[in-house]
């Protein structure tokens, strides 16, 4: 937040994969990765750099330092803070716990396997369970990624209420019961939504891959996600599935 409430323009730079790159990203790593060094040992999977190797272990932290970079250097409040808890199923992950923090509001949501989800805010501390509307379906879409699969899907599901959003705060929002459903078709990596999925998860909803089945995860060798489907409820999984193709 000090990189972020500064008067200069936020320096950025691109990394491999063109996503860009600040020193808020690099600063808050180094924090959390000290963070966690200093509960255990436990191997730590992050966006700007890996801890221990997780192979080794049964369990994994998975960290993303800066979720919404691009909001960030918007400045428009919409990145968090991922960071989960991760059990090895085999070759694959599944989230026990997470967190998600908002640095621009204060809010943080958490939760999972391990715990029912609850939100800590300003504006409310308390659990939180999943809720379908009672009345028209709310929609949570990308402010930054948005396509005619998201449209189509969209359409499929019938009339909405379509809310923009950034980062992870996407997920959260349907965790919270503020919103019905949010369909990713665009790309994303583990760290982008393992620690909401926890959260979600805790606090009675889905976040489901392409077949309709609980998303899982790779930390080692491919880490990007299919696309996924979060929600307040298995209601909308066959049209979701229908526009895999």
């Amino acid at each position: 937040m000090e990189i972020y409430d500064a008067a200069e323009v936020i320096e950025v730079t691109q990394k491999g994969d063109d996503s860009p790159l600040t020193k808020a990203d690099l600063a808050a790593h180094d924090v959390i990765v000290a963070g966690l060094q200093a509960i255990d040992s436990t191997p730590i999977v992050s966006e700007e750099g890996l801890v221990g190797d997780p192979q080794s272990s049964k369990t994994c932290w998975l960290v993303d330092p800066l979720d919404g970079t691009k909001q960030f250097i918007q400045r428009n409040g919409m990145f968090t803070v991922n960071i989960a808890l991760m059990r090895r199923d085999g070759a694959r992950w599944i989230p026990l716990f997470g967190v998600v923090h908002a640095p621009a509001t204060d809010t943080t949501w958490l939760g999972g396997a391990l715990r029912a989800s609850e939100r800590r805010g300003r504006d409310g501390t308390g659990p939180m369970k999943v809720r379908v509307s009672d009345g028209m379906v709310k929609l949570v879409a990308s402010s930054s990624h948005r396509d005619e699969r998201d449209e189509s899907f969209a359409a499929a599901v019938g009339e909405h209420e379509l809310i923009r959003m950034g980062s992870s705060l996407k997920a959260c929002v349907v965790a919270e019961g503020s919103a019905d459903l949010y369909p990713r078709f665009g790309p994303t990596s583990c760290w982008d939504i393992a620690a909401a999925h926890a959260v979600v998860s805790g606090a009675g909803g889905i976040v489901v891959g392409p077949d309709g089945t609980t998303l899982d995860y790779d930390l080692v060798g491919n880490v990007l996600n299919p696309y996924f489907l979060v929600a307040a409820d298995s209601r909308w999984n066959e049209q979701w599935i229908a526009h895999q193709g």
